[in-house]
């Protein structure tokens, strides 16, 4: 896997720098959030690229057609396996390296470690689903990574690319202040995040837990342990399963 090299000032070298390429039919969505931020600092910054490619620039016909009804019926239409193709094509032309992605309420559930496995690469080529879906035949041919962010349906997959993009910026070197912030955070061990405090001490009748205030860092860190453990066995009961059986494997 190839993976970015910091110069001698933090700033990535040119030919490092991670790129996104988004293929969509809304590109005026885009930096859209990702402009602002930690993000858009980033990208101001020459720490990252943007591109985005519009899909109905090969449309089919004078009425750049993206889009045909469902072989076998059934309501809403399908994205046409040429115009992908030609799309596709298009958007690895200088970038054979980028992973292909498509986003999909049905593709594998992006995760921290796919995250984290994307921002050490080179970047990503991210195609955002939009209507049925794609054809099957251009996923297979192309062999698409499809991602999915949650258990639910969006209007189209731009939501789903900016987020997705967001989550690998933040990885990447120079974006965010302290790295060592980012192992403590959810999903970064297996574990939800345990509650954070801050001043005042004593807000609408309620303190900060006295073992905070203590100075005691390994009490404070048996704490949030304990307390990342029961959130995690509360509220995401799969997530704990998750974390016993890889605990009882390393062991």
């Amino acid at each position: 896997m190839n993976e970015r090299r910091a110069s001698a000032n933090g700033v990535n070298d040119v030919s490092d720098v991670w790129r996104s390429k988004v293929l969509t039919l809304f590109p005026e969505m885009f930096p859209g959030p990702l402009g602002v931020s930690l993000a858009g600092q980033g990208l101001k910054d020459g720490l990252w690229s943007l591109e985005t490619v519009n899909i109905r620039d090969h449309g089919v016909g004078r009425h750049a057609t993206v889009d045909d009804a469902p072989f076998g019926g059934g309501p809403g239409m399908v994205m046409r396996p040429d115009v992908v193709d030609a799309v596709l094509n298009a958007a690895i032309q200088d970038a054979p390296d980028l992973p292909l992605l498509a986003t999909s309420p049905r593709g594998a559930a992006l995760t921290q470690r796919r995250v984290r496995e994307l921002a050490r690469g080179p970047g990503a080529i991210i195609l955002c689903g939009r209507f049925e879906g794609l054809d099957q035949r251009v996923v297979e041919t192309r062999n698409l990574e499809e991602v999915s962010i949650g258990d639910f349906i969006l209007s189209g997959g731009e939501p789903a690319a900016i987020t997705l993009i967001d989550a690998c910026v933040r990885l990447l070197p120079g974006i965010m202040g302290k790295s060592e912030s980012q192992t403590e955070e959810s999903f970064e061990n297996g574990l939800l995040e345990y509650p954070q405090f801050t001043r005042p001490q004593d807000w609408n009748g309620r303190s900060v837990p006295e073992v905070l205030l203590s100075g005691h860092h390994e009490n404070i860190r048996n704490w949030r342990q304990a307390e990342a453990e029961t959130i995690t066995k509360t509220r995401r009961p799969d997530l704990w399963d998750r974390h016993q059986q890889t605990n009882a494997g390393s062991t």
